[in-house]
């Protein structure tokens, strides 16, 4: 199907896809994905072409916690996905490419709350045991060592970044050999980064992302990753630092009358909601469309609210170096492909852990289904209507697709797709009180859902290494959180290294080893109390950031 431009009138329309300006195959738009040679696959250049945005269809009831279950009707297709392991699925299906179709969503469920966050102990945070809400720890060394592995170069032109931190081609589609290292020194190395205890499951083998990251929502431990702090373009998951931004700023009942000017500027072919001039829209009705249809109009009309895109980009900055997420530069706030807009698997964890500490955030991401506001008519007796339309989410693991199960105890957070960022996703998901995040960037497989495939088998694997794996480091708190501050954890790190992929020699932030050992400081107080750890008669800083009141999926 051609892409769907936005029209100039004010019969602005629902668009069912999202492409970028830069034509399929350009220079510009290329970024061809590396392939992980931890596993030596074959070596193959994808172009990514289209945005992925299914057909909406909704029902959702307002107020609810987004960890709550829909109240969306039942509907027949394809079941919840679950169990324990599901790498064997065999999901065939299409690369995205038409207009795609929900068959299936989860049943209706709620959540109980998680328990609050467990401290993992660490060798060089105490050197004596210690007590924890009277949860015993004991401390072990273990020297495990890192699973490495260098990847195979490509011809094909990359994302890479210049010494001022903008996005820069490269001729190389290789990460730089050194990256960040705000969460730790291992992080900062490029190929695959786990340190394997014993017991602790195998990697998925067949893994074609150029980025990802499993992490420990609760604790903060990122327990394996690949490529974290590769900058890259992120599509429409930067989406969750726009709404972590700016959800705080207006009361979702407020209410916003729609002109001209509020709608200009979107790019062409961008994903849309349906937004129409001369309509009202309530802040909560603008926010479903943000989430669940990854609407580019429904980002613009709040971003002017916000005094404008330029104001609501320069927000966006700003939160993200107060995040400690560096490798991030935002152009464009939706997310739609603009020169310099980059971030990494890493800073998008961050988002999401921090969007996810908002209610409404919560419920938006994880809302399968909604009613939208539509256009206002007469009807044949001269009578002004307004009526409503559904839209549906667009995160594949919430709601399912054909070849695609939901995934088990999922709730959000969000995806993307673009020209020049290929598939991109954030998903947060529950299981036996373990909460993890996983992020995958731009898989090389063309695959129907193959960005969806490959985050569930993150997720399987997260939490069957769940305590058998050594972290190789950690999501940071934010700075304002941050009550024992590291070298380079402030916005003057170098957080990307110079343009030539080599990293700086100033420290970002201190490594998971070494953090939190001077063994001076307070408890920081977190919601649902003040959590304190003794270890040797002293106090050390819990610098772990749970989310509160997060709630779990019922069986």
């Amino acid at each position: 199907m051609p892409p769907t431009t936005v029209p100039k009138t004010k019969e602005t329309t629902a668009s069912v896809r999202c492409t970028q300006k830069y034509p399929v195959g350009s220079p510009a738009s290329s970024n061809a994905s590396p392939l992980p040679s931890f596993h030596r696959f074959l070596t193959k250049v994808i172009q990514m072409t289209q945005l992925h945005t299914p057909k909406a269809s909704r029902n959702q009831e307002t107020g609810r916690l987004s960890f709550m279950g829909s109240v969306s009707p039942p509907s027949n297709g394809t079941g919840v996905r679950g169990g324990k392991d599901h790498s064997g699925n065999d999901l065939n299906g299409t690369r995205h490419g038409g207009e795609d179709r929900a068959t299936s969503r989860p049943a209706p469920c709620t959540f109980s709350t998680v328990p609050a966050m467990k401290k993992t102990a660490k060798s060089s945070l105490l050197v004596t045991s210690a007590t924890l809400l009277s949860f015993s720890l004991a401390l072990t060394a273990t020297a495990t060592a890192p699973a490495l592995a260098d990847d195979k170069p490509s011809s094909t032109p990359s994302t890479s970044t210049s010494p001022s931190g903008k996005a820069s081609t490269s001729p190389s589609a290789t990460p730089p050999a050194n990256m960040s290292t705000v969460g730790g020194a291992q992080l900062g190395r490029s190929g695959t980064q786990a340190n394997l205890g014993a017991g602790a499951p195998v990697l998925p083998k067949d893994l074609s992302a150029r980025s990802w990251i499993v992490a420990d929502a609760e604790s903060g431990d990122v327990l394996a990753s690949h490529n974290a702090h590769w900058r890259l373009p992120p599509a429409s998951t930067l989406k969750m630092l726009f709404a972590d931004t700016l959800l705080p700023k207006f009361p979702k009942t407020e209410k916003h009358k729609v002109v001209p000017s509020d709608l200009a500027g979107i790019g062409s072919g961008s994903s849309m909601v349906g937004i129409k001039e001369d309509e009202t829209y309530t802040v909560h009705d603008l926010w479903l469309g943000v989430f669940l249809r990854s609407g580019n109009d429904a980002v613009h009309v709040l971003s002017a609210m916000n005094k404008g895109v330029d104001q609501t980009v320069k927000d966006m900055n700003a939160h993200a170096e107060e995040l400690q997420a560096l490798d991030t530069t935002v152009v464009s706030p939706d997310g739609y492909d603009e020169k310099g807009q980059v971030s990494s698997a890493y800073d998008l964890t961050l988002f999401a852990r921090s969007g996810l500490q908002k209610k409404d955030f919560r419920e938006y991401c994880s809302t399968v289904r909604a009613k939208f506001p539509g256009e206002t008519k007469k009807n044949k007796k001269g009578k002004t209507t307004r009526g409503t339309f559904e839209i549906q989410n667009t995160n594949r693991l919430l709601t399912g697709d054909y070849g695609l199960d939901a995934y088990k105890g999922i709730a959000g957070v969000k995806n993307g797709n673009t020209t020049n960022a290929g598939s991109t996703f954030t998903g947060v998901a529950e299981r036996d009180g373990k909460v993890l995040l996983v992020t995958v960037m731009n898989p090389e497989k063309e695959e129907h859902d193959q960005v969806y495939k490959e985050t569930a088998k993150l997720l399987d694997w997260g939490f069957q290494a769940s305590g058998k794996v050594d972290p190789v480091g950690e999501l940071v708190p934010p700075k304002s959180a941050d009550t024992d501050a590291q070298p380079g954890a402030n916005a003057s790190g170098e957080a990307g290294g110079s343009g030539d992929g080599e990293a700086s020699s100033k420290p970002v932030a201190a490594s998971a080893e070494t953090e939190g050992s001077s063994g001076v400081g307070i408890a920081l107080a977190i919601t649902g109390g003040v959590l304190v750890l003794l270890a040797a008669g002293v106090f050390v800083i819990n610098r772990r950031w749970p989310l509160p009141d997060l709630m779990r999926r019922r069986r």
